[in-house]
């Protein structure tokens, strides 16, 4: 993977397992006035090694790249404050991307998730139906 291409082999197994397992992750994007804007997403790492989130519409995060596309991603398991793993990246909303029910690997991730919550991935798709994909720019971890 080129995005962990620069960490050592056993940190980047380590980080590269956790980028496709978390569940969670923390999507800070910036506000008009300049102020950090984080926020709690699931996210799929794809093969490409872009990473795709769905975004109920009207968010803030929507409205922020719009007029900012600089965004963050931070997983979200840092127990102590150790092994955090953070992504800068450019972030682009798109329209007409497949819904969350038609990416078989982002249903596969997250479907204990999304039966408890949502019931169905059609129902979580019809909530969420905002695709935005972030590209990588720099791993820190």
């Amino acid at each position: 993977m080129k995005l962990t291409s620069h960490l050592s082999d056993d940190r980047r197994l380590h980080v590269e397992a956790r980028l496709r397992a978390n569940l969670m992750a923390w999507l800070t994007t910036v506000r008009p006035d300049g102020r950090p804007d984080s926020v709690p997403v699931w996210f799929l790492l794809r093969d490409d090694e872009t990473i795709l989130v769905y975004s109920q519409p009207g968010k803030m995060k929507l409205r922020n790249i719009s007029r900012n596309p600089a965004v963050a991603l931070g997983l979200d398991v840092t127990d102590i404050g150790r092994d955090i793993i953070r992504i800068d990246g450019t972030a682009e909303h798109v329209p007409g991307f497949p819904a969350a029910d038609q990416v078989p690997e982002y249903v596969a991730k997250y479907t204990e998730r999304i039966g408890a919550m949502f019931g169905t991935a059609p129902r979580f798709a019809e909530m969420f139906p905002e695709a935005l994909s972030i590209t990588p720019h720099r791993l820190h971890a």
